[in-house]
């Protein structure tokens, strides 16, 4: 499965996406509060570099898809916005980019 999704630019982009969308919850429940509670900034700094790669990633795919299959402005702002929101990318998955595969 994991050849198949990488041979296409949009599989590329939705393994690109849920890794965008690990690393933000990532950050969110783990890091962070690791940072405000414990006294560990550390893992903001590792977790939010990764997180911050792969949300550079997810937006040149989510441009370049979009492009290639000839996206809406609405659906590509509606993918862009899914990054934005914690599990906002599993659902854009779900709804929008697994049809398209």
């Amino acid at each position: 499965m994991l050849s198949t999704l990488l041979k296409s630019a949009l599989g590329r982009f939705r393994i690109i996406a849920f890794l965008e969308g690990v690393s933000y919850l990532v950050l969110l429940g783990i890091a962070m509060p690791l940072k405000y509670l414990a006294g560990i900034p550390q893992a903001v700094r590792v977790v939010g570099m990764a997180h911050g790669v792969l949300f550079v990633l997810f937006v040149l795919l989510l441009v370049q898809v979009a492009t290639q299959y000839g996206w809406s402005f609405k659906k590509s702002f509606l993918s862009f916005f899914s990054s934005l929101i914690p599990f906002g990318t599993f659902y854009a998955d779900a709804k929008w980019f697994r049809s398209q595969a």
